[in-house]
């Protein structure tokens, strides 16, 4: 996660951090006294990646607050710094990846009573 003063600085670094890796941004949101988190998650690698790099670009357009990284957040801190709504979201895309998963595995599977995936009678 990357805290600046001001919106500018926050869309930035929220902007670098999506382009240098393949990380997902959670949450970007706004503090009392101009203070703004964006916080994003992915591989520990590729967040340390990005915070670096939103670092670099918060601090050219504007005041660079604080970074840190937790690797391997644990659920119940998820629950404390993520959101409901957010928490939500997450859990749907779980499920709909699962979803995806199940069924290219049905779209891949042989085909069953004598048709194929196109509907067609195998001959």
């Amino acid at each position: 996660m990357i805290e600046t003063k001001g919106f500018i600085g926050s869309i930035e670094a929220a902007d670098t951090m999506l382009k240098s890796a393949d990380i997902r941004l959670v949450k970007h949101e706004q503090i009392d006294a101009g203070l703004v988190t964006v916080v994003i998650e992915g591989d520990v690698g590729a967040v340390t990646a990005a915070i670096e790099a939103g670092e670099i670009a918060a601090a050219k357009v504007g005041e660079l607050i604080a970074s840190h990284t937790i690797p391997n957040l644990d659920e119940s801190m998820s629950k404390i710094l993520l959101s409901e709504t957010e928490l939500g979201k997450k859990k749907k895309q779980k499920k709909n990846a699962r979803v995806e998963s199940v069924q290219k595995q049905v779209d891949n599977s042989i085909a069953v009573d004598g048709e194929t995936k196109s509907g067609k009678t195998k001959k």
